[in-house]
Order: structure tokens, then C-alpha cells, then sequence
């Protein structure tokens, strides 16, 4: 386990979980104490530049590169007015570096298996096992 990947479990806990919060966002990691995040979960190269919505779950084994972004697609709206519930990261994701991954509305998905590839911006949720990219990112394939 990277130290990384220390401080994102760290991050949960009772009496540390703060001061490890602080230390991946000095490191360049903003990742909220209230994500939810399953085993097995890798931050490529530090996550330098990664930023994650208060309000995702992410599954297990799910691999995130720098610059990656899970977020609210309506941020000119006001938060009150904004009718964004959240991401969901299923298993096996990999998300590529740069990737923005933005919800206006409802709850968006990335399915079990998907990669979505570096630089994408992913405005919709996707199936199984798929490979998206592009601007805005598109389905173009499937994993075997």
C-alpha cells in the first residue's frame, strides 16, 4: 500500500482522519472525508490534482490517475438549486488521467469494468465494462 493510499483509509478514521484529509490535500489530493471508498482502491502517481465531490461512493479496485475530477456538471447554479445527488464509481473502474466525470442531475454511474479514458468528460452514466472517450466522452468500445 502507497502512502498515499494510506492517507485516503486514514482519512476515515476517529482521531487522525482530519490531519490525513489535510495531508492529501497538501499533497494535491482533495478527497472529503465523507467519500466512501472500497478496498483495493489505487491513486496512480499521488493523485496530484485529483478532486472528488463530497457525495461519491466508490467501489473496490478502482484505479484513479492525477487530474481526474468527480463532480457537479450545474455549478452555476446554486448548491440549493442544484438537483445533482451524487456519483457512484462501480468495481473495477479505471479512471484515466484528466478525467472529468460531471452530474447536474440525479445520481450518474460508472459501471462495473468501465475505463473512461485521459481527458475525457464523462456527462452520463455508462453499462458494464466499457471504454469511454472523448468530448464529451462517448462509448467506443468494451473490455474483455
Amino acid at each position: 500500500m502507497s502512502f498515499y493510499t494510506f492517507l485516503v483509509y486514514a482519512r476515515r478514521w476517529p482521531l487522525v482522519g482530519r490531519l490525513a484529509y489535510l495531508a492529501l490535500k497538501a499533497l494535491g489530493a482533495e478527497i472529503p472525508r465523507s467519500v466512501v471508498i472500497g478496498t483495493g482502491f489505487l491513486l496512480h502517481h499521488g493523485g496530484v490534482g485529483v478532486v472528488i465531490h463530497p457525495k461519491t461512493v466508490i467501489g473496490d479496485r478502482v484505479g484513479i490517475y492525477p487530474g481526474v475530477t468527480l463532480g457537479r456538471a450545474d455549478v452555476h447554479h446554486p448548491i440549493s438549486a442544484s438537483r445533482f445527488e451524487g456519483l457512484r464509481i462501480e468495481d473495477d473502474v479505471i479512471l484515466g488521467a484528466g478525467a472529468k466525470v460531471l452530474c447536474s442531475q440525479g445520481i450518474l454511474r460508472v459501471g462495473r469494468g468501465t475505463m473512461v479514458g485521459a481527458n475525457a468528460v464523462l456527462l452520463e452514466s455508462t453499462g458494464e465494462n466499457e471504454i469511454w472517450a472523448g468530448i464529451p466522452a462517448h462509448k467506443i468500445g468494451n473490455r474483455d
